[in-house]
Formats: structure tokens, sequence, C-alpha cells
């Protein structure tokens, strides 16, 4: 195990490609599912065409996802957290196969009885994306803030990769009988396959990597409680006597403390995803007209989405065009509001290709300014802290998401929905 040196780092850093790699698939992973969902609402617009599933099966993912995360982020520094991301992995994983079970099950029939499952569905991808995701960066925010960067990253990655698997399969069965339900079955399938690689990478590869074993060993000298089972997966038991060595050392700001004195953050978290959410993926699959590239259009929008958000999670790894102003992120948030008259006029009077552009700066904004948000907001606190502030920010960012897709319906209004 290595040692800590004065700057607070280990002296050597084994491991540190290999985590980079396996955050970057455990991001797609918590995500991956529900992008899946988003990626064949072509398929589900045509067997729902009545019940708006590109904005219902959002409003159906984010209650349970907001409930499910007030309640753990309360709670954090008691949960085990090895058990809340292996809950939220394999909750994913049975979630994707049982959408997949339900298609093949009513041989992709639509009609209100298959949306209710499919809403149900939703719900139980929302309370797996609270225990993955919150869990997830409040691990990572007393780690290196590469680890963070990567997770973040990977979110946005799955997203990309399931619009261009999408793309693939859409193309793939065009032209044949019933090819649109052929190509959303294989893009399902692929879906449940990586998310039991998730369940297996963070069970058996991440807790043994050196590096993640020495920053959870640190995080558990300054009095972190949520890390113990993870330690104990690595073979790293703690003696009981190193726990009880100072009171001081083991004290820590309460989540109160630590909302008051990143109040700033948390709103700009909230606000980034209002937005986003409140023009994608509702808005971008229903109100922007008909074009050239017909039912092509709505995958390539999304995918420019996807694709311009993954780009902007790694733009904050130059350090010089790296945001970090706390006065600057909220200008830059509070800036970005302006694309929603943008995106109103463009619908209206503009062609394709203005709106692809729109969207890709939507998704280029939303990517990098929440790594620049969550790699500056953990430092200088300790671990404990640290884990429970990337909770608190996660909150508001799925608070902002829930509040994003209720008032993507402000859309509908005169069109006689």
């Amino acid at each position: 195990m290595d040692t800590p040196n004065g700057s607070g780092s280990p002296d050597r850093v084994e491991g540190k490609f290999a985590a980079m790699v396996v955050c970057w698939l455990l991001g797609n992973g918590c995500l991956f599912s529900w992008n899946s969902m988003l990626t064949i609402e072509d398929y589900y617009t045509y067997l729902f065409p009545r019940y708006h599933p590109s904005r219902i099966l959002t409003l159906a993912y984010e209650p349970f996802a907001l409930g499910t995360l007030v309640v753990l982020a309360y709670n954090e520094a008691e949960i085990n957290t090895r058990r809340r991301n292996l809950f939220g992995y394999c909750l994913f994983f049975i979630s994707t196969l049982l959408v997949l079970i339900l298609d093949l099950a009513t041989s992709g029939r639509g009609g209100i009885g298959t949306f209710v499952g499919i809403c149900v569905i939703s719900g139980a991808f929302g309370v797996a994306d609270a225990h993955v995701q919150g869990g997830m960066v409040g691990d990572l925010s007393f780690m290196l803030p590469e680890f963070i960067q990567s997770f973040l990253a990977g979110l946005a990655a799955s997203g990309a990769l399931t619009s261009a698997l999408r793309l693939i399969t859409k193309a793939a069965f065009e032209n044949s009988k019933d090819g649109l339900r052929k190509g959303a079955i294989l893009f399902l399938a692929l879906s449940t396959f990586f998310e039991l690689l998730c369940v297996l990478l963070y069970a058996f590869i991440f807790p043994k990597l050196p590096i993640v074993k020495y920053y959870r060993s640190k995080a558990a000298a300054e009095g972190s409680k949520t890390v113990s089972a993870d330690l104990a997966a690595a073979g790293i038991h703690r003696q009981p006597e190193q726990d009880d060595r100072s009171p001081k050392l083991h004290e820590r700001l309460s989540n109160k403390q630590l909302l008051v004195q990143n109040i700033d953050y948390a709103l700009d978290m909230f606000l980034i995803y209002v937005l986003t959410l409140s023009i994608f993926p509702g808005f971008l699959s229903e109100d922007t007209g008909s074009h050239s590239l017909g039912s092509w259009y709505t995958l390539v929008l999304i995918a420019m989405y996807n694709v311009w958000d993954l780009i902007g999670r790694y733009i904050p790894l130059w350090k010089f065009i790296k945001l970090e102003s706390r006065r600057g992120l909220m200008i830059a948030v509070l800036s970005r509001f302006l694309l929603i008259p943008a995106f109103y006029f463009t619908a209206k009077y503009g062609d394709q290709g203005w709106m692809i552009m729109l969207t890709s700066f939507l998704g280029l904004s939303n990517g990098y300014l929440t790594v620049c948000v969550l790699t500056s907001a953990p430092k200088g606190y300790k671990g404990p802290e640290q884990n429970a502030l990337g909770n608190i920010l996660v909150l508001f960012l799925v608070g902002g998401i829930f509040a994003g897709v209720t008032l993507d319906w402000l859309w509908l209004i005169g069109k006689g929905w």
C-alpha cells in the first residue's frame, strides 16, 4: 500500500490509468440503460403515438430518482457505498432485461398496458440512477479530479454510444419487415450485456486497484464510514483502534454547512440541467418540425447533443481553458438561458442546419460546465466532506433535471394537447 507524502498524494500512483478507464466504463453504465430508452424514442413514438413517450418516460423516471436521492444524500454518512452502488448497477441490469422481455412478451404491440409497464421500469431506472450516480460521484470526490472527469465523460459517452448504436441498428434493419422493432431489440440486448459488465467491474475490479485502495484508506483514516465494505473487498481490514485516535480528526462539516458554503455550485448544477432538460429530449423529439432528414432527424439531433456533450467533458482537461472562477461559472450558466428563445425561433423559422448547430452547443456547454463544477467544488475538504458534497451536488443536478422535464411541457402550449 502506498503511503501519503506531504502533498496528500500517494508516492506512487499504480493503477491510475486503469482506474480512469474503469471510471469511464462505470459512468457509461450509470446512464447506458436510460439513454437506451431515450434513443429508441422513434420506436416508442411509433408504438405509442398518443402518449408522448419522450416526455412521459422522463417524467416517470425523475420523481423516483429525486425522491430516492434525497433520502440517500441525507443519510450518506452512514450508508455502505459498496452495497449502494452494487444495488444500483444490478437494478440497471434487471430493469434493462425487463424492457427487453416486455417487448418480446407483447410481440411489439402497443397499448396502455405495455406503456404503463415501460413507465414502471422507467421509475426503476430512476431509483438505480439515484443509487449509482450519487454514490459514485461522492466516492470519487475524495480521489483524483481525473477520476470524476472520467466518470462524467463516461456518462456522456453512454449517450454518444447509444446514439451511434441506434443509428447503426436503424440503418441495418430499415428496409426489413418490422425493422424498427428488430433494431430496438438488438439495441436493448447490447445494453443488458453492458450493464452486467458494469456489475462485475465494480464488484471485482475497481476496489482492488492500488490507487483506489489508497484514497479509500485515506478517507477512512479521516473518519469516513462509507468505504469500509469496499476496503474489505480489497482485503484491507482496519483495526478498531485506528478509528478512535482523536475525536477532532474525525470532525466534519454538516451537510447544511457544506450546502451553505457551496450554494453557488449547487445552483449552478440545478440551472445547468433545468435548461438542458427543458429542451432535450422532449422538444428535440416532438417540436422541431418536419425536415428533409425525415425519421432520421430526431436521431441526428439526439446524437449531435450526445457527441458534443462528450467533447465538452474533455475540454476541462486543458487547464488553461478550464473555468474555475465561481463568479465566471455562474455567469456562464445563466447565459445559457439565451438558448431558449434561440431554439424557439429556430424551430419556427430556421432550417435543420441551424437546429443541429444549436443542439451541438447545448450539449457542449452542458458537458463542459458539469465537469468544471463537480471537479472544482470538492477541493479543500476532507474525504467524508467531499463525499457528502458530491452527493449534495448530484441531488441538485437531479432536481434540475426534474424541474427541466416538467418545464419541457410548456413547449406544448398552443399545440392542441
